[in-house]
């Protein structure tokens, strides 16, 4: 068995979590952009955003089945 191979695969996989990371922080600064122009044109405001955001947030936990049913 090749002793390297694991190293090298953990290398190749920290690499790709590197990579993930600058793409997270990329897309994050371009959406927080874009939200700053909204914001700043009159588009829409703060408060629809944090509303929006707590909307969808809600909408995405699971709710628990109905005990009762």
């Amino acid at each position: 068995m090749n002793r390297v191979q694991p190293h090298l695969s953990t290398i190749d996989l920290i690499g790709k979590l590197a990579d993930l990371k600058d793409q997270h922080y990329r897309n994050t600064l371009a959406l927080s952009a874009v939200i700053e122009l909204l914001i700043e044109k009159g588009c829409i405001t703060a408060e629809e955003i944090r509303s929006k955001a707590a909307q969808l947030d809600a909408a995405s936990i699971p709710h628990p089945a109905d005990p009762t049913a």
